[in-house]
């Protein structure tokens, strides 16, 4: 059988755990035959890279010849791992083009590009994957399988935290996502994780979100109040890290990006606090809490059903030691972190579910996900883990309208940004 042949377009850190998967990890089902960046240097690090691991490098294609590239190189998927805001720009090209695609989350960042990809979809009956890692994480699994079989009975409602430490979350603030053009601001860019996990786990999809969010934390004038505007534990120093080194301060010449940014300088328009209130099509609801600065990370999730409760709590990790950032799920945090699972029926004792730790890389799961979506052709996924372009729509849909929300002051339904009927 022919192996299917790929292009990553997008060449920053997130793009090199599907450069492995494809010119690597899974050479016997795919082949890696370009690139295409605004930046030339980025591109020539990652063909650096492949020399090292063994693979011939590929050809490098400036963004202007995108779809010259499609041709020359006869690719059949484009791998998109662009800046968010551009995600819609090649996704569309793709499909116009009648290739297949694999897209980082957020599959984009406002309702314009979404409409855009979903009539795209419709015109080519194309196939756009996206790539939920959580998704394939054992814990989040479990959690899935075990709501699927009724554990807690009917869903009545939800309860999910997300707390991101001062390590993690203050690297959204130095970087291109401090920007809403950018990244649709967390409530997209961070948390269509999140609402994605919410609708595989409930198994319904959002219906009306009223939603609060601001900027406490990060930002000038709050860096000057709460006094850390040059406090150096909120650095990164890319002279640290070979990799981040030559993939962007070594860069830096050709288009100016600053991975490194203070995240108390001006220019954030992003928030960092956020609260949402979601009622779902089944009837369930949901609040969900999403907070930037905290002194550790993990998330709690508990689910009240007609016949119990679940809980989980992860921590991640339990506090931050102030050692040299580490570039988030690459590899386990150097501090301490636990989880733990139950579920507790009616009229019974609570239960402790025993729990896989898949290691490195969310928890395993970025491995996970690329075996599975490199890997070969008919695997079984009886859990419904691979993503779609209409899982995509269906994350992007909450903080969507979380974001109008925060604007407007008031509940918004979510039929009136995108119908899917």
């Amino acid at each position: 059988m022919a192996r299917r042949r790929y292009a990553v377009v997008g060449t920053g850190s997130r793009a090199e755990r599907h450069v492995r998967a494809i010119a690597v990890e899974h050479a016997e089902t795919c082949e890696l035959v370009a690139f295409a960046d605004v930046n030339r240097t980025r591109m020539d690090v990652h063909n650096e890279r492949l020399a090292g691991l063994g693979v011939e490098p590929v050809p490098a294609y400036d963004a202007a010849g995108f779809r010259r590239m499609l041709d020359e190189q006869r690719v059949d998927v484009v791998v998109v791992t662009t800046v968010d805001r551009f995600h819609d720009t090649y996704i569309v090209g793709a499909l116009d083009a009648g290739r297949d695609v694999v897209t980082e989350k957020p599959m984009t960042t406002d309702v314009p590009s979404a409409v855009k990809i979903l009539d795209a979809v419709q015109r080519n009956d194309g196939n756009v994957t996206v790539t939920f890692n959580y998704r394939y994480n054992p814990i989040h699994e479990k959690v899935r399988a075990l709501l699927a079989d009724g554990a807690v009975g009917e869903i009545g409602s939800v309860h999910f935290e997300w707390l991101l430490d001062t390590r993690h979350g203050a690297d959204y603030f130095r970087r291109w996502h401090r920007d809403k053009a950018n990244s649709g601001g967390l409530m997209v860019h961070k948390a269509t994780h999140h609402f994605d996990l919410l609708n595989w786990w409930v198994g319904s999809v959002p219906e009306t979100v009223y939603a609060h969010g601001r900027l406490f934390f990060y930002g000038e004038e709050n860096g000057k109040r709460h006094g850390y505007s040059h406090d150096e534990r909120f650095t990164i120093d890319l002279e640290r890290d070979a990799w981040l080194k030559k993939l962007y301060l070594d860069a830096r010449h050709e288009d100016g990006y600053r991975r490194d940014q203070n995240p108390f300088a001006p220019g954030v328009s992003i928030e960092d606090d956020m609260s949402v209130l979601v009622r779902y099509a089944s009837g369930a609801n949901l609040t969900y809490h999403l907070t930037a600065y905290s002194p550790w990370e993990g998330y709690r999730l508990m689910v009240n059903g007609s016949r119990g409760r679940l809980e989980l709590e992860v921590v991640e990790n339990s506090w931050v030691s102030g050692q040299h950032p580490a570039v988030h799920g690459v590899s386990a945090n150097p501090e301490q972190g636990w989880a733990t699972l139950s579920v507790q029926r009616l009229f019974e004792r609570r239960e402790e579910i025993p729990l896989e730790h898949g290691g490195d890389g969310h928890g395993g799961a970025d491995q996970r996900m690329v075996d599975a979506l490199y890997g070969p052709a008919g695997q079984q996924d009886p859990l419904g883990r691979r993503a779609t372009h209409r899982d995509g729509v269906l994350s992007l849909l909450t903080g969507f309208a979380a974001n109008r929300s925060f604007e407007t002051g008031g509940p918004v339904r979510v039929a009136d940004l995108i119908d899917l009927r």
